[in-house]
């Protein structure tokens, strides 16, 4: 599985947080790999999985960072969609030392692209130019 392929992997399982409780994550987590077109290997499961629970026990800091940074927004008010991109590129930029910022924002962006709405790639960038000048 390509890293594009697995972040949009991931992006599909995180964007389930957004609709179901936090005690039903466990089930929603092996119904997502059950019912994946197509299957996805254990390795691959296992990393996607891991990197889920990590950004799971940083999704309060990383919610708290983008709130601090991005001016006139907060995450309550950001579409699900975007959150979710943007939950996933800030833990890479802040937490993942094996992601180079530029390749975070990059594949953010495309995620946004194909998944958020017309304004979504331009919001997603604009909000990660603010992690990115640290």
């Amino acid at each position: 599985m390509s890293r594009r392929e697995f972040r949009e992997q991931l992006f599909k399982l995180l964007f389930r947080v957004e609709f179901n409780e936090p005690e039903d994550m466990e089930d929603q987590r092996g119904l997502f790999f059950t019912e994946n077109e197509p299957q996805i290997n254990d390795a691959d499961m296992n990393e996607i999985t891991a990197k889920f629970e990590s950004i799971i026990e940083h999704l309060s800091e990383i919610d708290g960072m983008m709130n601090d940074k991005v001016t006139g927004w907060k995450t309550s008010r950001m579409g699900k969609v975007d959150l979710t991109i943007l939950r996933i590129a800030v833990y890479e930029i802040t937490f993942d030392e094996s992601v180079p910022t530029g390749v975070a924002i990059n594949e953010a962006v495309e995620l946004a692209k194909k998944y958020g709405q017309d304004e979504s790639p331009a919001f997603v960038n604009g909000v990660l130019a603010k992690f990115a000048e640290n």
